[in-house]
């Protein structure tokens, strides 16, 4: 099958292939069918996930190991988490939280629809949590959603996991003597993407739109886009400055404006090398064989989202 190992994927990761007997990547489908339900998989992982803390500044934190990281505010308005993660895990998850405050978590924020980010939705919505999130998180959720790439159908959501809060470019929170500043990419990872800044302790949690060392993957099915991510890491690296810590959907959760300008880079870069291929008439098997990853390979391309399965996501989106 997969010469990577279940455990090592992150959900966003899934549809990218393994080696075929033959040698050759696997298409998403082929990745799926070889995985037999992939997505329910992660589910049954997730009991076993081991979750790291690391501790950034003024009572803000990052929880590492579930789907995408979380982070967690802490203060006198209870704990504020971003993004929820993967159900299986919730008791790691409620462990590693309640070794920064006993507080109960009162908000919650989605940076967007997918489920390594939004599966804990249902049991943090249950316990009182307030949801906030981008209409279009609001409306994925609500809805069955197939994610081609992924070869997957997401059912609609129980009422406890959907956000009750919702905005459709920006909005301001104050919460925990912190101005949480909510806006909305436009398309990029998906349609639903937004960026939560927090003002006071200079803290930017990217969600996917910045994978730290590695390929992202693109959602063309929920509205994802090659050049809305680039604009999406183009505005990242806007918002940010030297001392800015910020937070990766995925990949080391602790990173600097100085890794969002090589994302960035490495993004466009590929974006000319693929739109060049194309342009000269090239299909898309032939553009991957062309291997117009290769300068970026070494550092972005040994995650589960391969050089191929990269080219052909960038190419889909030309």
């Amino acid at each position: 099958m997969n010469t990577l190992s279940r455990r090592r994927f992150c959900l966003c990761c899934v549809a990218a292939g393994g080696l075929a007997a033959t040698g050759g990547w696997l298409s998403p489908p082929e990745a799926f069918a070889e995985a037999r339900n992939i997505v329910d998989g992660f589910r049954d992982d997730a009991a076993r996930a081991r979750i790291t803390v690391h501790r950034l500044r003024r009572g803000i934190s990052v929880l590492e190991g579930s789907g995408g990281n979380i982070v967690v505010s802490t203060g006198r308005d209870g704990k504020v988490f971003v993004d929820a993660g993967i159900t299986g895990t919730k008791r790691q998850i409620i462990k590693a939280a309640d070794s920064l405050s006993r507080d109960p978590i009162t908000t919650l924020i989605n940076t967007h629809w997918h489920f390594d980010h939004s599966d804990g939705n249902e049991w943090i919505g249950a316990e009182g949590a307030s949801i906030v999130a981008h209409a279009n998180t609001q409306k994925h959720l609500l809805s069955v959603q197939r994610v081609e790439d992924w070869d997957f159908t997401f059912p609609s959501s129980p009422l406890a996991a959907i956000p009750t809060v919702v905005f459709s470019d920006s909005r301001e929170l104050r919460l925990n003597d912190q101005d949480i500043i909510l806006r909305h990419y436009g398309p990029a990872h998906t349609d639903s993407d937004i960026s939560v800044t927090f003002a006071g302790a200079d803290i930017l949690h990217c969600g996917d739109t910045f994978w730290n060392g590695l390929y992202p993957f693109i959602d063309y099915s929920t509205g994802g886009s090659i050049d809305g991510m680039i604009a999406a890491a183009t505005a990242n690296v806007t918002a940010s400055g030297k001392s800015t810590i910020v937070v990766p959907g995925h990949g080391n959760p602790v990173a600097s404006r100085s890794d969002l300008i090589a994302y960035r880079d490495m993004l466009v870069g590929i974006r000319e090398n693929v739109a060049k291929l194309k342009r000269q008439g090239l299909a898309v098997d032939e553009a991957i064989a062309a291997r117009p990853t290769q300068a970026y390979d070494v550092k972005w391309g040994k995650a589960v989202i391969s050089p191929a399965f990269f080219t052909r996501l960038v190419y889909e989106g030309l």
